[in-house]
């Protein structure tokens, strides 16, 4: 099997169970955000040498395929998405408000706004951080109504600002916010 098809040589591309779409339109728009994070947080993964955190950020990457699989999905296909494997679930975003209360009690949080770059591996997944931003942006255009896929970005980002500052641990350089 070749890994080009020139199917998408028209500016189309193929939807989860069938379908195509041009592929500047929403839905490819938001997945590709989401398959960018996906790769922001290799990045991360490829920098620390903490157990725990590899397996935090290697569960999050297999959550993004369920949510890449829900975005490029055709919404008139929808009934054919399972639950947690093509299909976001509230179960899911439950769990990263888990991760995130979990996390929290690990370190002193920041009073002031902070400076990325204490370590690489923080650097690593606040740069994860602010694509997630950007796919929750792009995903508001592609997500259908009740889809959990809008909250899950939005608390994915909020626990990976978490966990870059439990890897920069309590003595966070911060600088408020005055005039220069």
């Amino acid at each position: 099997m070749k890994i080009y098809t020139r199917t998408g040589d028209d500016g189309t591309t193929g939807l989860l169970y069938g379908g195509r779409v041009p592929k500047d339109s929403a839905a490819p728009t938001a997945y590709g955000t989401v398959d960018e994070l996906q790769a922001s947080l290799g990045v991360a993964r490829a920098e620390t040498d903490d157990g725990e955190l590899t397996g935090l950020l290697i569960g999050i990457q297999r959550d993004l395929w369920v949510l890449m699989a829900e975005l490029a999905t055709d919404p008139a296909k929808r009934d054919r998405l399972v639950e947690g494997q093509t299909l976001v679930t509230d179960d899911m975003v439950s769990r990263l408000e888990s991760l995130i209360d979990e996390i929290s009690e690990r370190f002193e949080p920041p009073t002031e706004f902070v400076v990325p770059g204490e370590t690489r591996v923080a650097a690593s997944v606040d740069v994860a951080r602010t694509v997630a931003r950007r796919a929750e942006r792009d995903a508001l255009a592609a997500a259908v109504p009740g889809s959990s896929v809008v909250p899950y970005l939005n608390r994915l980002s909020d626990l990976l600002w978490t966990i870059a500052r439990w890897e920069e641990g309590t003595s966070v350089p911060t600088r408020s916010v005055e005039p220069s």
